[in-house]
């Protein structure tokens, strides 16, 4: 759990960035105080100390839009938080996902992708692709990864940018529906990954 902000530093109140715990999307800023800091805590929802209002101020209090926390971090000078967090619904009042225009990052839609996929796994709607590959089977869908998978190499040698990233796209797709059927996320692949990535950086 995070250690207290020095709060004397900014007159009680230090700021806090509010970022998407899967995609890294900078959400929002707000301001908290140490009420705000214990309710969130407490809660398990994102609060603020509202310097308009002058009072303690819950996000999503009134829209229904709140922010589930995650996890919360506090900066090397104390005086400072950055909470990681689920938005449920847009963050920014204007009805967007951030308040801060143009802020998703490049390889965040694929956290969203691999949450769209969690949801069609548990909910199986009807007339969804997806759905019907997860009502296929796991065999079915290491099918399709195989073929995807192909297409993808035979377009690096043969075909031009365009077609090997249409083609890269469904592999992507696919390999998260896999990763999904066997109950497993792009997260975890991405673990893998770093914990290659460390190993041969110690060597």
């Amino acid at each position: 759990m995070v250690e207290q902000p020095d709060f004397a530093k900014g007159g009680g109140l230090v700021p806090a960035i509010v970022q998407h715990w899967l995609t890294g999307e900078v959400l929002m800023l707000g301001y908290m105080d140490a009420e705000a800091l214990a309710a969130t805590r407490d809660t398990g929802r994102v609060s603020f100390h509202s310097r308009s209002k002058g009072r303690l101020w819950t996000k999503g209090e009134s829209s229904g839009n709140v922010l589930k926390l995650k996890s919360l971090h506090l900066d090397c000078d104390a005086d400072a938080l950055l909470v990681l967090a689920e938005p449920a619904g847009p963050t920014c009042h204007r009805g967007t996902p951030s308040c801060f225009d143009g802020a998703q990052l490049p390889l965040g839609f694929l956290a969203e992708l691999d949450a769209l996929v969690a949801r069609r796994a548990a909910e199986r709607p009807a007339g969804s692709y997806t759905t019907e590959l997860f009502d296929g089977g796991i065999r079915r869908i290491a099918q399709k990864v195989g073929e995807e998978g192909v297409e993808t190499a035979l377009a690096a040698v043969a075909q031009g940018d365009a077609e090997l990233l249409g083609e890269a796209a469904d592999l992507l797709f696919h390999l998260t529906v896999a990763l999904r059927a066997r109950g497993l996320g792009l997260a975890d692949a991405a673990a893998v990954l770093a914990d290659r990535h460390a190993q041969r950086s110690t060597e």
